[in-house]
């Protein structure tokens, strides 16, 4: 069996146990079911009465963009700072990751980032990863992934999308990444995919049963990167408004420097847009799931040109 492709299967008890899971191969009460949300991963949970499980199948092709080794290595380390949920295993031959899934947990939503009693929960697990001292295996330079990710999509997919200045909008964040100016050594541990979805809230009346209020998942992105732009990348994913991402920096610098950070933050915006930009265009070639990436990656474009632009007449960057 060590040839199936698990992408192409539905997840039986079966399966479960004869490959990913033989532990419990005495429980009799086995449920599987499949969670919704995944757009490059086919994601289960699985209980038993030895445990809660969330089991993520790879979608196809992404170790084009994803090193899953890296990604083993730093689920365990923010695991271990007690951020994330448990990695219970990570078995690369079936092309599967397993870890902990918090049983009494709420999956946030973009406007659960609106609740102002929520943000400091929100926050500090990212005040917690970038002020740490783990080092993370990827090193994540946002210039060059973007300029990785153009790559793949024009000399290995070769994928042509002409409406789109790409070039031209790369030779611009070029520019205002020579302006930033903060050098990779001065890079910390961050997560790089700060969407909603990606923030476990413990439920109410469950906090004694877990050690932390809120967890972060889904570290395939992780890495040593510039911490703001771990920030831009979440605001560029809640989509709130600038008042509520003032919010957001205020908590993040505890007041200090409030200005510089935001500063660094708003000059990194059009960063993680044009990413899962060109993300989306490479998805949108090679994966098998159902997903309407082209109108995804649109929007991330958009919002990156009219970020662009916010500098040029905030920041007088010259583009």
């Amino acid at each position: 069996m060590g040839n199936i492709n698990l992408l192409e299967e539905e997840l039986t008890r079966d399966l479960f146990v004869d490959l990913l899971m033989p532990e419990w191969k005495d429980c009799d009460d086995i449920k599987i079911s499949i969670l919704s949300g995944g757009i490059t991963n086919k994601l289960y949970r699985v209980t038993s009465e030895k445990g809660d499980l969330a089991v993520r199948i790879y979608g196809d092709k992404t170790e084009l963009f994803i090193n899953r080794e890296y990604e083993a290595e730093t689920m365990q380390k923010v695991s271990d700072l007690g951020i994330s949920p448990k990695l219970i295993k990570y078995l690369p031959q079936y092309k599967v990751t397993i870890i902990e899934f918090i049983t009494h947990g709420i999956t946030l939503k973009n406007p659960d980032f609106l609740k102002e009693g929520l943000r400091e929960k929100i926050i500090n697990p990212i005040i917690r990863l970038h002020n740490s001292n783990i080092v993370l295996p990827k090193l994540f330079n946002p210039l060059k992934e973007i300029k990785h990710m153009y790559k793949i999509l024009n000399n290995d997919i070769k994928a042509n999308y002409p409406e789109f200045k790409i070039v031209e909008t790369i030779e611009k964040l070029d520019k205002v990444f020579n302006k930033i100016n903060i050098s990779e050594n001065e890079y910390t541990p961050c997560h790089n995919d700060l969407l909603a979805e990606n923030f476990i809230l413990v439920k109410e009346g469950y906090e004694h049963l877990y050690s932390e209020p809120l967890y972060i998942i889904d570290w395939e992105y992780g890495g040593m990167a510039p911490r703001y732009y771990d920030i831009a990348d979440m605001f560029q994913e809640i989509l709130v408004g600038r008042e509520v991402e003032k919010s957001f920096v205020e908590y993040y610098c505890e007041g200090k420097n409030f200005e510089e950070n935001l500063y660094y933050v708003e000059m990194f915006k059009p960063f993680p847009d044009i990413y899962w930009f060109l993300w989306s265009l490479i998805q949108q070639n090679i994966s098998t799931i159902e997903f309407d990436f082209y109108n995804y990656g649109k929007a991330k474009y958009e919002h990156a040109q009219e970020n662009l632009e916010y500098l040029k007449n905030e920041y007088n960057i010259k583009l």
